[in-house]
């Protein structure tokens, strides 16, 4: 009996761990949360705008985070994601050792109609 209570505590500790080394779930802002300045601030940023014109010009879920060559380091492309999240513009999921993404369009542009359309314009005009 004694045996058997180590093993099942042996059992949940390794199960703790095993958990504990996967990383958090990323956390998500609904654009209806977010201020304008919020949203303002994500999008003024020239790397976090590369991020959103690459995930416009693909289906949702298509691109992981390593899928993106933009000139900064993991850590600092992940504090871009994370500003994105923030801001309502960016879901992601974890599917293995993959972060999925999609950006949220249609719940970013009933917040905030047209603006969206405007910061993903190429010329940068009108």
């Amino acid at each position: 009996m004694a045996i058997e209570h180590w093993a099942e505590e042996d059992f949940e500790m390794s199960e703790q761990a095993e958990c504990a080394s996967h990383r958090s779930a990323p956390v998500h802002t609904h654009p209806d949360d977010v201020p304008l300045l919020t949203a303002l601030s994500a999008l003024a940023d020239p790397v976090r705008m590369q991020l959103i014109r690459e995930l416009a010009g693909h289906p949702d879920w298509a691109l992981s985070c390593s899928n993106f060559d933009v000139p900064v380091g993991r850590a600092a492309k992940s504090h871009h994601f994370s500003v994105l999240r923030d801001a309502g513009l960016v879901e992601q999921r974890d599917q293995g050792p993959k972060r999925l993404n999609r950006l949220r369009r249609e719940e970013f542009d009933a917040r905030f109609p047209g603006l969206l359309d405007l910061t993903l314009r190429a010329d940068g005009t009108d």
